[in-house]
């Protein structure tokens, strides 16, 4: 009986700490998004309640994604928490944006990091659960992009701008869908949890960091109109 417990402990011990890590995770990445809506609010001019709401849909947007495309109870409609989580962010950060004090977020890029950290935290939760319920490969890596984009899509879309993941050209799907297909590769190698866990996450993090800082992106596709074409030929 003694070598049983031996045996099985660590192995439950470890599962228990995974599972509450990914817990705290998914309250610091609902923080992480709920610090970009907000700020886009203020850049919007909305009142308290447009920073209220469009926090709200950053931070659960891609969650409620998810939970749909998997055909589950969406998570915060049983356990609302993270939504209350996302309300106090923006409570928080609407008084400084009504004092127009929001440089040092600008100067330090604190929005683009945050939003970095949320991204990567909910890639990697995402495809996980994906996997967990059953879901092929390739589905699961869509679920985790979704999961990961998806209330940022809902944000620029409330706030009346094209979604910035389609046009800025910087690495944010693509290090989504790069995280989500080393999630499944280290899954399928059947390697330990915490790798498979913890490797996407840095993967996706280094990517958008190289993305902010040296500028490394994707081709744009963006058409040059003609009126375009004879001013840069008068220029």
């Amino acid at each position: 009986m003694t070598d049983l417990v031996t045996a099985v402990a660590p192995d439950a011990i470890l599962e228990h700490a995974l599972v509450t890590l990914r817990v705290v995770l998914e309250y610091l990445g609902t923080v992480a998004f709920a610090i970009s809506g907000a700020v886009a609010a203020s850049r919007r001019r909305m009142d308290l309640v447009g920073a209220v709401v469009l926090a709200s849909l950053v931070a659960v947007g891609g969650g409620t994604m998810r939970d749909l495309l998997l055909r589950q109870p969406v998570f915060w409609i049983e356990n609302p928490t993270l939504v209350l989580v996302a309300v106090a962010t923006a409570l928080a950060i609407a008084p400084a944006a009504r004092r127009r004090d929001l440089g040092a977020f600008a100067r330090h890029r604190i929005v683009e990091y945050s939003d970095a950290a949320g991204l990567a935290i909910f890639v990697v939760i995402g495809a996980g659960i994906a996997l967990d319920a059953g879901a092929s490969p390739v589905a699961a890596m869509i679920v985790g992009v979704a999961n990961g984009v998806g209330g940022g899509i809902l944000r620029d879309l409330f706030a009346a701008q094209v979604p910035e993941v389609f046009w800025n050209g910087q690495l944010y799907a693509t290090a989504a869908l790069g995280g989500a297909f080393t999630l499944w590769a280290l899954w399928a190698l059947g390697l330990p949890p915490e790798v498979v866990f913890w490797v996407p996450l840095l993967v996706i993090l280094a990517l958008r960091a190289l993305s902010l800082t040296r500028g490394w992106g994707v081709p744009s596709v963006a058409v040059v109109q003609k009126r375009e074409l004879q001013t840069e030929s008068h220029a």
